[in-house]
């Protein structure tokens, strides 16, 4: 055969692409439990359906790296993830601890590129040590490397990214992990901007590795991570799970699922789950959970900003947001990290075509000393403006207190396409408990306390705002599904068919 000798030089170029880091760095992985670049994609995509590009990239700065440099660490290429097309990047730790270089910095700005154009979703699983010295080094280094690769910091939600910190996730890992619309972190991994190593002789101290990127610091403190997960595997389906309710692109309705036969629950059970006194605590994620369809709810940041609970759900098949306070935390007062978590998330949403389901049960904002410390007041008004450039459909149900500010920025007034209520809403500028302390001057305890109190709460339930026709309607707790879902179709047929005018594309995706 005339062009046999090429042909066997490209089987053996692939095959040593294909070796990665070599046998005793993978036989490691394979022992400490951690899949390698390869298996982890297999568990991502759908079977049989990965293209890959740049197979046989390597090191292009120093020619002596080639043969060490299989792929340059980074698989990159096109699959399917349910049959639907998306753009991959899975880093390769076994080859230079998938540190980013001139090469593979192409590689994945490509694939980025392609992904935004053609508008398919885009996924990284990251695994890195950061950039490659010493091919950064210098003015070459620079010139080669950063500020070449706009892709990865012009961000704008045109389609769906989703990222994974798995293992050591420093430089471009962390990058991509706060750059994108959902992040997912294994256990024992580390995500920060650079190695302990170099954060140790920085400071000229000892680097505690989980103080400086473990998985509780970004669950509890920074909230940069959405979903946390204990297995490789169980990372893979996390991603494909949040895929599943996101369109391919800004310009399409999210996927739609046949419901299970059982996807209504009990609605009654809602009953059981709100207290009948205004006093007492409940956990609204129980509401929630019964609201949509049977163990559609994935909820984002469940261990931030805990006063609130934000998270994806279906209703009778249709992909939704939910956003809700939770009164179980601190009485469900909005506190800046609760802010902050409804704001990502209602870009989000709005972003990609998804209606909003509010449920509103909030004293007010969180405030105090520490509260001011973080901004409270900036933070109130970001949040203000995100509810105001909402374009997609949204309702908002008040289930108990909705108080000040925060009735308007929970969806109050005018900032819905439709307002409900329960029977069990009060609606006011502020807590009658303070409102009487202010007004009338007395306290809990005082002997007119109780009479001054009544004076000041006789006008705060909903049935007022109904007769005025500033709210639409007062239902039932358990007559909410089949209600918020038959105006939620009533609302979708819009002239643009649910597609949202993305006013807020452009806002950044961490804080």
């Amino acid at each position: 055969m005339a062009h046999e000798k090429v042909l066997a030089e490209l089987d053996l170029r692939r095959a040593k692409a294909a070796a990665m880091g070599g046998p005793a760095k993978l036989a490691k992985r394979t022992e400490s439990g951690e899949l390698n670049a390869q298996e982890r994609l297999e568990a991502l995509v759908d079977p049989n359906t990965f293209v890959e590009a740049g197979l046989l990239g390597m090191s292009g700065v120093y020619k002596q790296d080639e043969e060490k440099t299989p792929r340059d660490g980074k698989m990159v290429g096109f699959a399917k993830i349910d049959n639907r097309d998306v753009g991959v990047v899975v880093n390769d730790f076994t080859t230079k601890g998938a540190s980013t270089s001139a090469t593979n910095s192409k590689k994945m700005g490509y694939v980025r590129k392609v992904t935004v154009e053609k508008g398919m979703p885009f996924v990284h699983v990251g695994e890195s040590t950061g950039a490659r010295l010493p091919d950064a080094m210098g003015s070459k280094g620079m010139g080669q490397l950063l500020g070449n690769d706009t892709t990865q910091f012009r961000r704008i939600r045109e389609n769906p990214w989703a990222a994974a910190a798995v293992g050591t996730s420093f430089g471009s890992s962390a990058w991509l992990c706060c750059i994108s619309d959902f992040a997912v972190m294994r256990k024992g991994s580390i995500m920060s901007v650079s190695s302990p190593r170099l954060v140790s002789m920085a400071t000229g101290g000892k680097v505690n590795l989980e103080e400086l990127g473990g998985w509780r610091l970004h669950a509890d403190v920074t909230g940069l991570i959405d979903r946390f997960t204990d297995t490789d595997e169980e990372t893979m389906r996390e991603l494909r799970a949040f895929l599943s309710y996101m369109p391919n692109h800004n310009q399409e309705m999210p996927p739609e699922v046949s419901p299970a036969e059982d996807a209504a629950q009990d609605q009654n059970e809602i009953l059981d789950v709100l207290p009948e006194r205004r006093t007492r605590v409940y956990d609204m994620r129980k509401i929630v959970k019964t609201f949509a369809d049977k163990d559609s709810l994935f909820e984002l940041k469940p261990r931030f900003g805990k006063a609130a609970v934000v998270a994806l759900a279906r209703l009778r098949g249709k992909a939704i947001g939910i956003i809700a306070n939770n009164p179980l935390v601190g009485g469900g007062a909005l506190s800046v990290e609760a802010c902050r978590k409804i704001i990502d998330f209602q870009v989000l949403c709005d972003s990609f075509n998804i209606p909003l389901v509010r449920f509103v049960d909030t004293p007010g904002f969180a405030i105090g000393i520490e509260a001011e410390r973080k901004g409270a007041p900036g933070w109130i008004m970001n949040f203000m403006n995100s509810t105001c450039l909402v374009t997609v459909p949204s309702i908002t149900v008040i289930v108990r207190k909705a108080y000040g500010r925060a009735y308007v920025a929970m969806g109050g007034g005018q900032h819905n396409d439709e307002m409900i209520a329960w029977p069990t809403a009060e609606v006011s500028f502020m807590d009658p408990v303070f409102a009487t302390t202010i007004v009338h001057g007395t306290k809990e305890g005082d002997e007119s306390f109780e009479e001054s109190l009544a004076d000041i709460q006789k006008n705060v339930e909903a049935w007022d705002m109904a007769t005025i026709f500033s709210l639409q309607n007062i239902i039932k707790p358990q007559e909410t599904r089949d209600y918020v879902s038959r105006m939620l179709d009533v609302h979708r047929f819009r002239k643009n068919c649910g597609i949202g005018q993305h006013h807020m594309k452009s806002w950044p995706t961490s804080y």
